[in-house]
């Protein structure tokens, strides 16, 4: 049998595999999205339980944060989690608490910038559709308020959506790049 040789020098052969294994690292999408929780002037303030997560047409498709107070005594903190009434009933109750990676502490009034990879959990899960992010709010002694803003998955350029809250939640933007 006669031996041939590849037209590729073994330098173009390196590059090209090089790049077929970098291209699914280049189509990993990335979610960023801010959430300003207001400076509210009232007599007894406390700060808001948060839950963001991704709605599909009829579901949760994935939980991104929840920000409630785990360190009351005999874990209490995560009994006001029922005031969050879209998460809770769509997807809070069948969750046990803690989770690593989901929820933390609450957060001061501010604004707080969030970044998810979309080569992780949820979002690499996700199929392609259309969305829209679910961010709820809820205060003792306060209000309680949700918030959503639509967006396509995964997105094909960079995309942007923002909206205000009228008590609970201040600016929210969302943006999501290929």
């Amino acid at each position: 049998m006669p031996i041939t040789r590849s037209r590729f020098s073994p330098t173009v052969l390196s590059l090209a595999l090089a790049s077929a294994f970098a291209a699914p690292a280049a189509l990993a999408a990335d979610l960023s999205l801010s959430v300003e929780i207001p400076r509210l002037n009232v007599a007894e303030y406390h700060r808001p339980y948060v839950a963001i997560w991704i709605e599909g047409k009829d579901a949760v498709a994935g939980n991104l944060a929840v920000w409630y107070d785990g360190k009351l005594r005999n874990n209490e903190g995560t009994k006001w989690l029922k005031d969050l009434r879209q998460w809770w009933r769509r997807s809070g109750r069948g969750l046990t608490l803690p989770i690593d990676g989901l929820t933390s502490a609450t957060r001061a009034p501010g604004k707080h910038a969030l970044k998810f990879d979309g080569a992780s959990a949820p979002l690499k899960d996700l199929a392609p559709g259309q969305y829209r992010l679910a961010v709820e709010s809820a205060r003792e002694v306060g209000g309680r308020e949700v918030v959503y803003l639509p967006f396509d998955w995964p997105p094909q350029q960079a995309q942007s959506a923002s909206a205000r809250g009228e008590v609970e939640l201040g600016e929210l933007t969302l943006q999501t790049t290929p």
